[in-house]
């Protein structure tokens, strides 16, 4: 080896004494920029389709006003629901896409069939299968978003920020929603509630966002992980490089590198390749087990807290709530929005890497509750109001403050939502599991993240009716999310570890325990572990001080190349 490569550092050693500030350039940030656009795809589709369905030229074109009232509550909840069961299948299949094809060629895919998928929906002329055909074609695209993302965006960022970098991605969800809200506000006004652009214009933002991100993949790098899975050391090694901005035989660079290469060729060790090995090595492993469960309940009490479907039928619900409106209704909407927003910023710069994962999440269900207990109990006061039987503007001083307070009470649900659930549930998702499994437990997740929204999307308008029509009444759907958002923040405090600053390959620490130990008590453990490694001397992958030897081969390649041998 050439006297050139300087001696590895210990990555327990850099996380206190800090890293080299070179690291956090540009080029990371427009990586992890461009990636997280990927988080508009679901924001978009959340913000416009309520809106979009509610103008008067297409419930026209699809003749709305024919049906009964359950069979609109139906066709609704198909139309808005669609995008969320093509979810399903996207999220299925973008495990395999990203292992086989790449990150960076699955991101160039699925924004191929996000663009079809819309397509097929502005042109369906009032066709109700060709609606339902072109926005599930386009939850396939839509349904890798939070795969691919994630992941790369966990894979490239250095463990001091990851959580910063990946809750972009959130934020970018967010503004998604912002957008599609305010061009929903601005069309009403400016358009009318009959000309067929009302909703044509807002929906063309699906294909602006998949065209700009489908572009910008062809200035991104391909993730040093993936590379190394793929036996590309050299590679890795100068892809890493460029991403650090540090040179090639820089300490923190061959650091890096020299863990992953570890932790993978460990990981190939202990298993055969194959899809049948990765499956043997999630369900034989209880560590695997557990991390598997522990984002599949983070899917289902997420989803079922009722934040999302709130965010989907944001107009229904203020009309329910006495803002009756159109144009109010809509603007009180897009402010919801800008209010979401503002939490996901807060969360990604002074929370998630701050106070950590877990109090984040657990402060974001705080809200979250108060506001659902809040809201229930004010439909439950005024029964009538919720069987649209009171005219808002006939309602006493009395219930006017009160349903303004309902009102602020979504705004705070929104904020907790943005805070909590909605950052977590992507951000564990990518950091949790081991480099070979990664991608998969990851579609595994999200296909449960996006069967549960599609549930509860093609479920809440169903629930809002009357118990006569077979629905459960809007204060028994409320006083629902309640009961679940309360059960999430205990399943919280006991079952979620904190993961916050931790390299993706020593989450295993985090483990190690029996499984009914790991959230209260697994960090304490995994920072034990740490020193004792620390004490020891030896490196981040557990093997001692050394190159591996894929990586000692590329940097010497690199020194080659450069003169330097």
């Amino acid at each position: 080896m050439a006297g050139g490569v300087k001696k590895p550092v210990n990555i327990f050693k850099l996380k206190r004494t800090g890293e080299p500030k070179e690291i956090f350039n540009w080029r990371l940030w427009f990586a992890a920029l461009s990636f997280s656009l990927l988080g508009a795809a679901r924001g978009v589709d959340e913000g416009l389709i309520s809106g979009a369905f509610n103008s008067k030229h297409f419930q026209n074109s699809i003749h709305y006003s024919s049906y009964s009232t359950v069979e609109q509550a139906n066709i609704k909840a198909n139309v808005s629901a669609m995008v969320q069961i093509g979810s399903v299948g996207g999220a299925l299949i973008a495990f395999l896409l990203c292992d086989r094809i790449g990150r960076i060629w699955a991101t160039r895919q699925l924004c191929v069939l996000w663009i079809v998928g819309i397509a097929i929906f502005l042109a369906s002329k009032g066709n109700l299968g060709a609606i339902y055909a072109g926005r599930f074609i386009a939850g396939l695209g839509v349904g890798q978003t939070p795969v691919v993302g994630p992941v790369y965006i966990a894979e490239i960022s250095p463990a001091s920020i990851r959580g910063l970098c990946t809750c972009i991605f959130t934020g970018f969800v967010y503004l998604g929603i912002v957008l599609a809200y305010f061009t929903n506000y601005g069309c009403q006004v400016n358009m009318g509630d009959t000309a067929a652009t009302r909703w044509q214009v807002p929906t063309s933002l699906h294909i602006m966002f998949a065209g700009v991100i489908f572009i910008l993949t062809f200035f991104q790098y391909e993730s040093p992980r993936y590379l190394i899975m793929k036996g590309q050391h050299e590679k890795a090694l100068q892809t890493m490089s460029g991403l650090r901005r540090l040179p090639p035989d820089h300490e923190y660079v061959v650091t890096e590198i020299n863990a992953i290469a570890a932790a993978h060729r460990e990981e190939v060790e202990m298993e055969n390749t194959g899809w049948l090995s990765i499956l043997r090595e999630i369900y034989t492993s209880p560590s695997n087990v557990y991390r598997v469960s522990l984002t599949i309940m983070a899917q289902i009490l997420s989803q079922w807290s009722g934040a999302g479907s709130i965010t989907l039928y944001a107009p229904d619900l203020f009309h329910l709530l006495g803002i009756s409106d159109t144009n109010t209704n809509l603007l009180v909407t897009a402010i919801f929005g800008l209010v979401k927003l503002v939490a996901a910023v807060i969360c990604a710069l002074f929370l998630v890497d701050v106070i950590g994962r877990k109090r984040a999440l657990l402060l974001g269900i705080g809200f979250q509750a108060v506001s659902m207990i809040y809201v229930a109990g004010f439909l439950t006061a005024v029964p009538e109001l919720e069987n649209h039987k009171t005219d808002p503007h006939v309602m006493t001083g009395s219930q006017l403050a009160a349903s303004k307070g309902a009102v602020a009470m979504i705004y705070l649900s929104g904020f907790g939502w943005a805070l909590g659930w909605n950052s977590m549930q992507y951000l564990l998702t990518a950091e949790l599991f081991p480099l070979r499994i990664r991608a998969f437990c990851t579609s595994l997740a999200m296909t449960f993240h996006f069967a549960n929204q599609y549930g509860n999307s093609r479920a809440v308008p169903n629930m809002l009716l009357p118990v006569a029509d077979g629905g459960i009444s809007p204060l028994g759907t409320f006083w629902f999310f309640a009961a679940v958002t309360i059960l999430g923040g205990v399943w919280v405090w006991f079952a979620v570890p904190e993961t916050a600053g931790r390299s993706l390959e020593s989450m295993d620490r985090l483990f190690s325990l029996p499984w009914y130990k790991i959230g209260r008590y697994g960090n304490r453990e995994a920072e034990a572990q740490d020193e004792r490694l620390v004490g020891h001397g030896k490196q981040s992958d557990e093997k001692g001080q050394g190159l591996s030897e894929e990586v000692e081969t590329a940097v010497t390649k690199n020194e080659m190349a450069d003169g330097k041998v």
